[in-house]
């Protein structure tokens, strides 16, 4: 069973960037979509981004698009998630998963690391 494990969450202004790292116990390469998941407090958890297992394909939830960038490295086992110009309605814990997608780009999560808190705030 894969292990994920977050990093890079913290504290940004407003218009800011950070960028979030998902380290994987076993090798990424092995067919595993990855994703990002996000909740915030007293909304529902929610998809942020989805990156097939060899990085052709992507989704990007609409709140997001055009300012967050996910992507993978195979070889290091890590997928990231590049966020710019965030905006206090970014704050939320994410979460990095890994799991399945089909062929219609639907993902499946299996895996769930324990989250990282990126707070967005003057």
């Amino acid at each position: 069973q894969v292990q994920l494990v977050e990093s890079g969450g913290g504290l940004v202004q407003p218009g800011g960037s950070l960028r979030i790292s998902c380290a994987a116990s076993v090798r990424t390469s092995s067919s595993y979509a990855m994703g990002w998941f996000r909740q915030a407090p007293g909304k529902e958890r929610e998809s942020v981004a989805t990156i097939s297992w060899s990085g052709d394909m992507t989704y990007y939830a609409d709140s997001v698009k055009g300012r967050f960038t996910i992507s993978r490295d195979n070889a290091k086992n890590t997928v990231y998630l590049q966020m710019n110009s965030l905006k206090p309605e970014d704050t939320a814990v994410y979460y990095c998963t890994a799991g399945a997608q089909d062929y219609s780009g639907n993902y499946f999560p299996r895996a769930w690391g324990q989250g990282t808190q990126v707070t967005v705030s003057s």
